[in-house]
């Protein structure tokens, strides 16, 4: 039969198929199916140069920046804290989040990335009104830690499941309305697109907030084998398409006019892929991909990641 590779195989992905054409039947036999192998960003530099790919105002890639990598490596304790599902309209969630602040009062991280969905979609009260209320919740909490609010950077990054103009990706920013609550507390907030985009001193990281691995498992024409797991073959398969939504537009819709928001060449530093699915990470093709898992469906864990070394940890907030 036909063996195939390592990876994640559903309608619209790019393959390489080997086998043999038979002349008599007009059939092309298929002894192997594999992915495009993914291309390293060295490689691709090699060809383009500091060319900037990723967006921004600069014409030239961040990460052929001297002055910019030096920054990188003078601040070494600069950290993102990555938490998705953030449902603003549970109280135990709320507590939660007053404790993480808490333990980050007198040292706040470089950035909060904070993913929906923003509430739990377990109430029958308008979605608009519930999100904003949650929203007025978390600036109370954050008003009792004045240096968080005047120092760190928050990223608001919207779900599948919160308000906006419907499914078909990206994904605009929440209505000011929602946030603005927030707007009134924060010194650095950036209410920002699904996907979105940052440049961190000399680092290309995406972030991104979709329920995609059991899309790509319901749609696949094989499920992958065990040799590795789940996760490994997925971000493989997006490295390999240079595309965060490699599916028919029936399961994904897509702004056609927009598409190349989704693409990842060349292939970012990092990869952040809020899902549902259990937290992982995993480094492919001087890529780290992770998902920080559901905060509150995963007994309040996240993820922190700190550019200076490339290094992420497992953070989880216990019982009081």
């Amino acid at each position: 039969g036909t063996k195939f590779h390592h990876g994640m195989f559903t309608e619209f992905t790019f393959i390489l198929a080997e086998g043999i054409y038979n002349d008599t039947s007009g059939v092309f036999e298929v002894s192997g199916i594999g992915l495009p192998p993914s291309e390293p960003p060295s490689v691709t530099r090699n060809y383009f140069g500091n060319t900037n790919f990723f967006g921004g105002p600069s014409s030239t890639c961040v990460g052929g920046i001297q002055l910019l990598k030096d920054v990188e490596r003078q601040n070494p304790d600069n950290m993102f804290v990555v938490l998705s599902d953030i449902w603003l309209d549970q109280q135990l969630v709320l507590d939660k989040l007053r404790t993480m602040f808490r333990g980050y009062s007198r040292c706040p991280p470089f950035a909060f990335v904070f993913f929906g969905n923003f509430s739990s979609g377990q109430s029958h009260e308008s979605s608009l009104q519930k999100v904003r209320e949650g929203f007025v919740s978390l600036a109370e909490i954050l008003s009792s830690f004045p240096q968080i609010c005047t120092d760190s950077h928050f990223l608001i990054i919207p779900g599948p499941g919160d308000p906006g103009i419907g499914p078909a990706l990206p994904r605009p920013p929440l209505a000011p309305y929602l946030v603005e609550p927030l707007a009134q507390k924060l010194s650095k907030l950036h209410v920002c697109s699904n996907p979105a985009r940052v440049q961190y001193c000399s680092q290309e990281i995406v972030l991104f907030r979709e329920n995609l691995i059991n899309k790509m498992c319901r749609h696949s024409i094989r499920f992958p084998d065990r040799s590795e797991e789940l996760h490994v073959h997925f971000a493989k398969t997006l490295l390999s398409q240079g595309h965060l939504t490699p599916l028919p537009l029936h399961v994904v819709p897509v702004y056609w006019s927009h598409d190349h928001a989704l693409r990842l060449y060349p292939i970012p530093d990092v990869l952040i892929l809020a899902d549902k699915y259990d937290a992982f990470s995993v480094s492919t093709n001087d890529c780290l991909v992770f998902n920080p898992g559901s905060f509150p469906k995963s007994n309040f864990s996240f993820k922190v990641y700190l550019p200076g070394p490339k290094k992420l940890e497992n953070c989880e907030i216990g019982d009081s």
